[in-house]
């Protein structure tokens, strides 16, 4: 009798955990990564179902790849540029503090030599990008003002695990590496070039060349190579996959393939990031807790607490709400998947002990299975405003003009077409709005205007004109750049934001603008001349 394949009996095992961890802890209000982490746990160190981890690991660490670059997919140049404070001055302070505090920490205890202490403080001092933005994504959170810091921090922390990884490099070899170590920053840097410049000048026209053919299949082997070959590029030069994959997504932010693109990968990047919970579960060395089980039961705390209160105290500093920092402090506190690539780098140089890299990702692991619980009992406890849903029911839906976002601006609109004759269906997400304007005998719909099965189910395709009135820039650039993409022949007009988003929205080729003080301002203008 034939036996099956060990490799696909642990491929079905991993996927039965996903299939039965995720649903339960959700229904309890843990949220998917515990269960994901749970899942791990139980059939990796406890009945040891699986027989290498780190394989599992190695090959799940993709989800984060895929999940960089859809994230660069959704950030442009432009909102880079906006984000650069945050990045910059909050997120180098970040793990600079943290790193320095978290250095001392390690070596008062002895953990190791004053090198090692550098290496494990720091590598202490950065987050898990995996788990933070799961957990924004699981509440709905990724587009606060909160969750787009936190961001702003983990992007700096991936742009930081470069310079560590150079440092490990001078530690271990001493000055005479010297040389060395700018011939690889220069090789890193030639690789970021290569990479930005393919993507601005090759990526495009590519995707334009494969849209021809009308082949799904093809389109989504290109979305693969392109994340893919982007990621072993910059692992090449010494840089992260995963920084690789959000360079490449970045540079096709502005593409107009790019709604195409997110849809071909994000069941990738779903399957695979929660492959990579669970591998992060199985790979916990319950050996190593257990003969250190006093060290990492306060150490753990510790290091936690101290990333917490150096992470509310910058976010004070910088300007957010004690709810936001608070938040952001309970987010960011563990430590993260680079943590283990870089005390292992440490290990093969000689700076840190195989069994104190062992306790130290064994800590890194077990304040990930902790960081869901801190999160979930840091919003139980925070006082914020609920914004309240409402079901969406498009019953009726469809007209003539179809108005995205009833703003003050939108509502003096609808009642002009109103008197005219025309029948226009608003969508709106505030659940207020809508009470508002339904007493009033508008029709008007619970969604949101920038997902394409919300703008179809409220009759896009049959609407003569799509009237865009949201209040945010950046929430009407989203809806415009996905109606471009996915309805190019739908009719736009548009309010504007101010001048500059006037210019920006000419560029889209929207047909008809304007902004909304425009003529309220040279009227009120005309009547001072008047007054004098």
């Amino acid at each position: 009798m034939a036996t099956s394949d060990p490799m696909l009996n642990e491929t079905l095992l991993l996927l039965g955990a996903a299939v039965l961890a995720a649903p339960v802890f959700k229904k309890l209000g843990l949220g998917t990564v515990l269960g994901y982490l749970a899942a791990g746990i139980v059939i990796g160190p406890i009945l040891r179902l699986i027989s290498d981890p780190q394989e599992g690991l190695h090959v799940s660490e993709l989800g984060v790849v895929f999940l960089l670059f859809i994230i660069g997919l959704e950030l442009k140049p432009s909102r880079l540029w906006q984000m650069r404070g945050d990045i910059f001055v909050l997120g180098t302070a970040q793990v600079v503090i943290s790193g320095f505090v978290l250095t001392g920490l390690a070596w008062l205890i002895g953990l190791s030599s004053w090198q090692g202490s550098i290496i494990a403080g720091f590598g202490l001092a950065l987050s898990s990008t995996a788990f933070a933005l799961q957990i924004l994504a699981d509440n709905g959170e990724a587009n606060t003002a909160y969750g787009r810091r936190s961001f702003s921090v983990l992007l700096f922390q991936d742009l930081a695990i470069v310079p560590l990884l150079a440092l490990v490099t001078l530690l271990g070899a001493g000055a005479t590496e010297t040389s060395s170590f700018f011939l690889d920053f220069a090789v890193a840097a030639a690789a970021v070039g290569l990479l930005v410049l393919a993507g601005r000048y090759l990526l495009t026209p590519m995707f334009q060349v494969i849209a021809r053919t009308g082949a799904r299949e093809v389109m989504l082997a290109a979305a693969l190579l392109v994340v893919l070959g982007s990621a072993i590029i910059m692992q090449l030069a010494g840089l992260s996959m995963a920084m690789g994959a959000f360079l490449a997504g970045v540079m096709l932010a502005e593409s107009s393939y790019r709604h195409e693109l997110e849809a071909d990968i994000e069941p990738f990047r779903g399957l695979l990031l929660a492959m990579f919970f669970i591998a992060v579960g199985l790979s916990l060395e319950l050996g190593a807790i257990l003969d250190n089980l006093l060290l990492i039961l306060l150490g753990v705390p510790a290091f936690m607490i101290v990333k917490a209160l150096v992470l509310y105290g910058l976010s004070r500093l910088w300007g957010s709400t004690h709810e936001d920092a608070a938040s952001i402090a309970a987010l960011l506190p563990q430590g993260g998947e680079f943590g283990f690539v870089l005390f292992t780098t440490a290990v093969a140089a000689g700076l840190l002990t195989p069994a104190t890299s062992s306790l130290l990702i064994a800590s890194v692991t077990l304040s990930m299975a902790l960081t869901p619980l801190g999160a979930a009992l840091t919003r139980r406890f925070l006082v914020r405003e609920k914004r309240e849903e409402l079901a969406e029911d498009f019953d009726g839906a469809g007209a003539d003009v179809l108005m995205v976002g009833f703003s003050r601006f939108g509502q003096i609109a609808a009642q002009i077409l109103l008197a005219g004759g025309s029948d226009v269906t608003v969508i709106d997400d505030s659940a207020d709005r809508i009470r508002q304007a339904s007493t009033f005998g508008f029709r008007i719909y619970f969604g949101d205007g920038t997902r394409r099965e919300v703008l179809v189910a409220a009759g896009i395709e049959r609407a003569k004109i799509v009237a865009v009135c949201t209040h945010k820039a950046e929430i009407t650039d989203r809806v415009v750049d996905m109606i471009r993409a996915e309805f190019p022949d739908v009719r736009l007009f548009v309010r504007s934001y101010d001048r500059i988003h006037t210019l920006s929205l000419r560029a889209r080729e929207v047909e008809y603008e304007l902004r909304e003080t425009l003529e309220s301002g040279l009227l009120f203008g005309r009547k001072m001349l008047e007054g004098l």
